[in-house]
């Protein structure tokens, strides 16, 4: 695009490149900002200094200003030598200065050289973008190959003694909604930011990976288990947080030096978060829990959260050795073991969405296979 104001300047310089461009003309700097904000935008703007209403200066600061126009290459054309007017136009954010009387030459090869260097930074600009979207995609797909992988795991843990992985799936969800419910009150809003908040229902179907070191004669026992079955059943929280542990230790001893730090930084707080849970969700908050009797905040947040959630569902859903409890009963349940089994301010977020975990529950119920008749 061509602004000029003077009609002889427009017909010299738009006779010169026609033959070798499309070329549009604009006879003022209100007009050039209009010509340039319509299809199909300049690759390319020569830009006279000296108009009357808005001048040379004035226009290329509005198009560096828009975002349809603000990497136009502007070379401005000028009968404007001094040194210092040179300067102030190159300030301003212009690729070049020509000077008139124009010598044709100069002027093509200078506007072949601009629109050469704007053509190559487009292309950079769009492998740019190919690859930071090559990137993203590659990253999505990790994620996913990452997060099937760990739901593969604790569902093979899960199916040893459920029919079905939908625990996994309500238990996850009934966290989500009581950490939704404390991320509110100040004293857990620090410990429950988004990125947290992400990694414990993540980690929240991994709680029971250590059930895979349990025997099935106890673990498929249809009814009570015995004082010695019952000491063996309660060591799958402590193998649980042992293998966690170790994956955590070959992380460490293998990424080291990796240049890919955040992400392992992620993938360690992923696997700590899991070790917590797998090892602290049969914790109470009065201390009379295993592995290791912990009681109040010194059992991980993540723990905790999982206590409540893994007892609700346990209560109201069938199990090989156990019918479902009434809810109502199961809800009895859960608020008689505030202060006792459970934290106190996650019990009243619990009493708070009973309807919501019910909902849960029922969407994402078992289904069991019917009895012959």
């Amino acid at each position: 695009m061509i602004v000029d104001d003077n009609r002889d300047n427009l017909t010299v310089i738009g006779g010169l490149l026609k033959g070798e461009y499309h070329v549009r003309v604009a006879n003022s700097g209100e007009r050039a900002l209009q010509v340039a904000t319509t299809q199909p935008i300049p690759d390319l703007i020569l830009l006279d200094i000296m108009m009357p209403g808005m001048d040379g200066y004035e226009t290329l600061r509005h198009l560096r200003a828009m975002p349809e126009t603000r990497d136009i290459p502007v070379i401005f054309v000028t009968a404007m030598t001094a040194d210092e007017d040179e300067e102030a136009g190159l300030s301003l954010g212009a690729v070049d200065y020509v000077t008139k009387p124009i010598r044709p030459a100069i002027l093509s090869a200078r506007i072949r050289t601009h629109l050469a260097l704007q053509q190559a930074r487009q292309q950079l600009a769009n492998q740019n973008l190919r690859l930071e979207s090559q990137v993203r995609q590659r990253t999505l797909e990790l994620e996913l190959i990452k997060e099937v992988t760990m739901q593969a795991l604790a569902t093979l843990a899960e199916k040893r003694d459920n029919e079905t992985g939908n625990h996994l799936i309500r238990t996850r969800s009934y966290i989500e909604v009581l950490m939704q419910g404390l991320c509110t009150q100040p004293q857990f809003a620090d410990q429950l930011d988004p990125t947290t908040q992400e990694l414990i229902a993540k980690a929240a179907p991994l709680h029971d990976i250590g059930k895979v070191g349990i025997p099935d004669a106890i673990l498929l026992k249809p009814g009570r288990l015995t004082a010695e079955e019952f000491v063996i059943m309660r060591t799958h929280a402590q193998i649980g947080a042992d293998a966690l542990t170790e994956a955590i230790e070959r992380v460490l001893s293998s990424h080291a030096d990796s240049e890919r730090e955040q992400d392992n930084r992620y993938a360690l707080s992923f696997l700590e978060i899991a070790r917590e849970i797998a090892g602290g969700h049969h914790e109470k908050w009065d201390g009379s829990g295993y592995p290791r009797g912990l009681s109040g905040d010194a059992i991980p947040l993540s723990a905790r959260l999982m206590a409540l959630a893994d007892v609700f569902d346990a209560l109201v859903c069938k199990r090989h050795y156990k019918e479902a409890f009434p809810i109502e009963q199961s809800v009895e349940i859960i608020r008689q073991g505030r202060g006792l089994h459970f934290d106190p301010a996650i019990t009243d977020v619990f009493l708070a969405n009973v309807d919501t975990f019910v909902a849960i529950a029922d969407r994402h119920a078992d289904s069991h296979p019917q009895a012959d008749a």
